[in-house]
């Protein structure tokens, strides 16, 4: 990212990540501020990256490149209105808080150079995806500099419109979660059928693991992934079947489509 400056107002777990995850890229410390309120996060930040921290918002975007918006989206407003007078027309705002769109950020900051993603947990530990909406007056240099400060935590995958960001919180967003239930499942019927509770959850874990990295690294789609270990008559086949039996696509597909649905919702009550 050349000389760009960047400055994270926000200093919580996804700050630090993808502040970490840039590090590691190669920007150099000098090139990246913090702000925050609390002065242990900050104090933490420069123990680990010897960055320049700033309980300051708009002492802090003082000839910054990019402000990466990192606050919680109930106090979303509050930051925004605050910085507004600080805020100028050349830099790109990159906003990571969920529900809150770009209409909004634009009023409350006076500017309208903005990128909207949803990254997941998973970006905590450089694993994460993301999903990124540009405004129209992103330039193409900016989207570059978006995805590349998204990719330090993951994949960065661009959306045509931004009210897609409610499915990307669906699948994504909230996505870890629906993994994270079933390996609990699994865990506790590996126990029902007699197995110790730390080694079902070891397998439970590590099976979920392996597959996931299959999937992402083999050129077969996920059904072809699920044909090929499933043996007509046998073991694999029988439990799919009690899973098709129960309903499990309809399942997912309706959990899915709801939180999509509870991603909007949240979205019009930040904005009103």
């Amino acid at each position: 990212m050349g000389n760009t400056h960047i400055t994270f107002i926000g200093a919580g777990n996804m700050a630090a990540s993808l502040i970490g995850g840039l590090c590691k890229q190669g920007i150099k410390p000098e090139q990246i501020r913090a702000s925050d309120p609390g002065a242990q996060q900050l104090q933490t930040l420069q123990d680990a990256y010897n960055i320049k921290t700033f309980s300051d918002n708009c002492l802090a975007i003082k000839d910054a490149d990019i402000i990466v918006l990192a606050v919680k989206p109930q106090i979303m407003r509050q930051v925004c209105e605050q910085l507004a007078p600080a805020v100028t027309a050349q830099q790109l705002i990159i906003s990571i808080a969920a529900g809150v769109s770009s209409t909004s950020l634009s009023h409350w900051l006076g500017v309208n150079s903005i990128v909207r993603c949803m990254p997941n947990t998973p970006a905590l530990i450089q694993q994460g995806v993301s999903g990124l909406y540009a405004t129209a007056q992103v330039s193409a240099a900016q989207q570059q500099q978006a995805e590349q400060l998204l990719s330090a935590v993951g994949l960065a995958v661009w959306l045509p419109e931004e009210q897609l960001i409610d499915a990307v919180t669906a699948v994504s967003g909230s996505g870890p979660a629906y993994f994270f239930l079933l390996i609990e499942a699994m865990t506790q019927a590996g126990i029902k059928l007699g197995l110790p509770a730390e080694t079902a959850a070891l397998l439970a874990k590590h099976t979920a693991q392996g597959a996931s990295s299959m999937a992402c690294q083999s050129p077969f789609d996920a059904a072809q992934l699920r044909q090929q270990v499933t043996s007509p008559n046998g073991t694999t086949a029988a439990a799919i079947e009690v899973f098709q039996q129960g309903g499990f696509t309809e399942l997912v597909d309706h959990a899915v489509q709801r939180a999509a649905e509870r991603s909007a919702e949240l979205a019009q009550q930040l904005s009103e």
